[in-house]
């Protein structure tokens, strides 16, 4: 990949008109991924096949470097609620692994194809650092297919609920919103975000009017670059026409 590849997909939630750019593109999501954790979690507990206040023991394999803070506190115990907020706020990479330990990625990836993303799936656990003996990333999949689930989101059942009042809790701003003024504490959106060297990807919902889902990949070093190129469709995505500016 020596160029920098923008895939893009929104979806106006109220008149349901559509618009893609490289949507069927399959691409590396970094942690853009641990949206497909949130779903399979969050509906689980609405079906009750875990409990949010349910304990999870942190193993020293759950550990993992990189975004996140339980590596730096002391408590080894938190419910399941704990490390979906974690995992959804901070992108908390040790919550994730200790959740998809108890939930599995096979099923992850089942909820998720069950919910129609047959190409956006986990590979792997989150691992800081990745080498060669371990699959290439963490999680791929298409705007097409992340732009289905953040529409999914913004339903009223009570799993759609509980993870857009996660994704509500994240603390990224820094992508798809950075150019578009907002209240980054007024519930204005609800995303997730995934950064890794050479990957910038957003997902989400704006104001409850458009649900969006934006990735993109570049050479090693094009950071700043990838970053530019998902704010400024982020910009565009936000236009004055849906009155979000």
């Amino acid at each position: 990949m020596n160029a920098i590849t923008l895939a893009m997909a929104t979806r106006d939630l109220r008149t349901g008109e559509a618009h893609g750019v490289n949507e069927d593109l399959e691409l590396p999501l970094a942690s853009v991924g641990k949206l497909l954790l949130l779903a399979e979690v969050a509906m689980s507990i609405e079906g009750g096949i875990l409990g949010a206040d349910e304990p999870v023991e942190l193993l020293d394999d759950d550990y993992c470097a990189g975004s996140g803070l339980l590596t730096s506190l002391s408590n080894r115990a938190w419910t399941v609620g704990d490390l979906a907020l974690l995992t959804a706020a901070i992108s908390d990479n040790t919550a994730t692994n200790a959740l998809l330990r108890r939930v599995g990625v096979e099923r992850v990836n089942a909820a998720a194809a069950a919910l129609g993303l047959s190409r956006t799936r986990l590979l792997d656990r989150v691992r800081e650092p990745r080498g060669p003996e371990h699959p290439p990333t963490f999680a791929i999949g298409t705007a097409a297919e992340l732009v289905s689930l953040a529409v999914l989101v913004s339903g009223e059942e009570g799993w759609q609920v509980l993870m857009r009042g996660w994704m509500r809790q994240n603390t990224d701003h820094s992508l798809v919103p950075a150019l578009v003024r907002h209240d980054p504490e007024g519930g204005w959106l609800a995303n997730k975000t995934g950064t890794d060297d050479g990957v910038r990807t957003d997902v989400g919902i704006m104001s409850g009017r458009v649900a969006y889902a934006v990735l993109a990949c570049g050479p090693p070093g094009s950071d700043h670059e990838l970053a530019t190129a998902v704010r400024q469709a982020g910009l565009a995505l936000a236009s004055p026409e849906r009155g979000l500016q």
